[in-house]
């Protein structure tokens, strides 16, 4: 039994030195107790828990049966030493296992959490890098957008001198051509009077020529 227990705790010892230093054999060992906290695996540690504590209280039990013998009896016999020295180093050896499991237990939970810590602030850091990212790319795409709203503006402002100018421009023409259309209409009285004119003076003339034409044609007779 004695033998048993220095293996365990020699084993569990190099189990805490793997866990405590950053090695490949470290994940394996991690990934060996995730494996034993899964499934079947926490029965099984708690059974072996529970009959280490009574093996342990076994011993602690045999021991104190020893002890009121001997205070009964005044003198220990040579047989109560040796039993008492080996129940002792029995409790002393199943304690320590217990309190090195309890260690090894710990130290795993304890990795695990600074791993997740870790993967954590990774996440969180890659994120804050994204989001500046995104923050400058967003600034300059803010800064080009500004630049382009200033140049449509800039051509809005042409667009609308340049209409502006159309539109005088439009009714000069405008005014122009009501100018023209009026001294065409004048034109057109001042065409039709002359029309008017003319034809009282053919007018006047035939009747000119016809009152010569008279006096000629009496003279004749």
């Amino acid at each position: 039994m004695i033998q048993v227990l220095y293996t365990v705790i020699l084993a569990e010892m190099a189990l805490i030195l793997t866990l405590l230093f950053k090695t490949p054999l470290r994940k394996l060992v991690i990934i060996t107790l995730d494996r034993l906290k899964r499934g079947r695996g926490p029965i099984m540690v708690k059974t072996i828990a529970a009959t280490v504590l009574i093996v342990l209280t076994s011993s602690v039990y045999s021991i104190i049966k020893i002890q009121k013998r001997t205070i009964e009896g005044g003198i220990a016999n040579p047989t109560d030493q040796v039993l008492m020295s080996k129940y002792m180093l029995e409790a002393s050896l199943t304690g320590f296992m217990l309190f090195l499991s309890l260690m090894i237990d710990r130290l795993h939970y304890y990795i695990r959490e600074l791993r997740s810590l870790r993967k954590t602030m990774e996440a969180a850091k890659k994120q804050n890098r994204n989001f500046d990212d995104g923050k400058n790319g967003n600034a300059e795409e803010l800064k080009a957008m500004g630049e382009e709203i200033a140049t449509l503006r800039a051509k809005i402002k042409k667009l609308e001198s340049e209409c502006e100018t159309k539109a005088k421009e439009a009714k000069t023409a405008e005014a122009e051509a009501e100018a023209l259309r009026k001294q065409s209409e004048g034109f057109l009285l001042e065409y039709d009077r002359l029309l008017e004119d003319n034809q009282n003076l053919r007018n006047q003339l035939e009747s000119i020529d016809q009152s010569l034409t008279q006096p000629d044609n009496k003279k004749n007779m």
